[in-house]
């Protein structure tokens, strides 16, 4: 494959029918345009794969070639359960590597499948000939994990790595976001906050709970699981009216829904029991994304910067390429808090 060529301002403008003094000073943060103007010059220069000295040099010194010879092929294995994720996972991801050149697609482990055939259903896939892989968040049954974590290739964990296991991870920071919003909740008046997710999944729902422990008894405020509704989900009326029955014994002023699928079913449920949100509750859901025309209010809630963990994940899997020898390390990315309309200062309760 001939060397891809490097890109240049004039490369920007001629794509984007600019002149190169608008695109130099767009990508050097000078006022005289629109910010959406602004944003397309940033977005197409990484896009087309466009570096200023200074990234050049920071990849130079990871050993990272900015216009690699060759055109790479990843993927990213998943399994129903982490569909959710997938899109904005994928969007970092293929973002982040167009800018190289590489490409990334993506792979469905099936789910019916016995530990004794995943090894062949691996080498019958020719998982093994890509370039790297990235394992996508609640891979379901956890056994198909070990076959993945033994694999001869560059592997990313997209998920909070179990102990012991050699691989790099990349994820965002969901123990962070959980104390964060227990912190805003009692800087509101709140101390009677009722958890709300199944802690039994994944290794992100447990550390959420751990998070939330954590946090109120940093505030001096003590925790009874058996008041807090983080059971496994057999089906969801059962668990809905064990929350109504939590909700009833303790009188929390503000439930922290710690799992995106439940956010929506918690707060349906507020209604159907004459609870207002936040009048007479408070709720703060970790909502993956929210669309601004959802039926449902704009949440208070962290943002969980799925897109972006794509996006670093690729930079260390092209670090760990160029790397092989270094130690293990595991990435946590911050989230951001976001206050909307489904939270208000304490008060006398319901």
């Amino acid at each position: 494959m001939p060397v891809r060529k490097q890109i240049t301002l004039r490369t920007i403008a001629s794509e984007l029918g600019l002149t190169v003094q608008t695109v130099s000073k767009a990508l050097k943060g000078k006022p005289g345009m629109s910010e959406a103007t602004r944003q397309l010059i940033v977005q197409t220069a990484e896009q087309l794969g466009y570096y200023t000295k200074d990234q050049i040099r920071s990849l130079r010194l990871q050993n990272i070639a900015p216009y690699p010879v060759e055109r790479q092929r990843f993927l990213l294995v998943q399994t129903e359960e982490s569909v959710s994720y997938n899109r904005l996972l994928l969007e970092g991801l293929h973002h982040r590597f167009a800018s190289f050149g590489h490409h990334i697609e993506t792979m469905l482990l099936p789910k019916n499948i016995s530990e004794k055939a995943m090894q062949p259903w691996l080498e019958d896939s020719e998982v093994q000939y890509a370039d790297g892989l990235f394992i996508a968040p609640s891979i379901v049954p956890k056994a198909w994990e070990a076959y993945l974590f033994q694999l001869p290739m560059p592997r990313i964990l997209l998920s909070f790595p179990p102990p012991g296991v050699r691989i790099d991870s990349v994820i965002w920071d969901v123990y962070e976001a959980a104390y964060q919003s227990v912190a805003y909740l009692i800087s509101i008046g709140h101390s009677r906050i009722l958890y709300v997710g199944d802690i039994h999944v994944q290794r992100g729902f447990s550390l959420r709970w751990q998070a939330f422990r954590q946090a109120m008894s940093d505030f001096g405020l003590e925790v009874d699981p058996a008041l807090h509704s983080i059971e496994p989900r057999r089906t969801h009326p059962k668990w809905l009216d064990e929350l109504r029955d939590k909700i009833e014994v303790g009188k929390p002023t503000a439930l922290l829904c710690g799992i995106d699928g439940e956010v929506p079913l918690v707060f349906r449920y507020c209604q159907k029991l004459k609870l207002r949100v936040p009048e007479d509750l408070s709720l703060i859901g970790f909502l993956n994304e929210q669309d601004s025309n959802s039926p449902l209010p704009a949440f208070t809630r962290p943002l969980l910067p799925i897109r972006e963990t794509g996006y670093r994940a690729a930079d260390r899997m092209l670090w760990r390429i160029a790397n092989p020898t270094l130690p293990f390390e595991h990435i946590r990315i911050q989230c951001d808090f976001r206050i909307g309309e489904t939270t208000r200062p304490v008060k006398e309760p319901f």
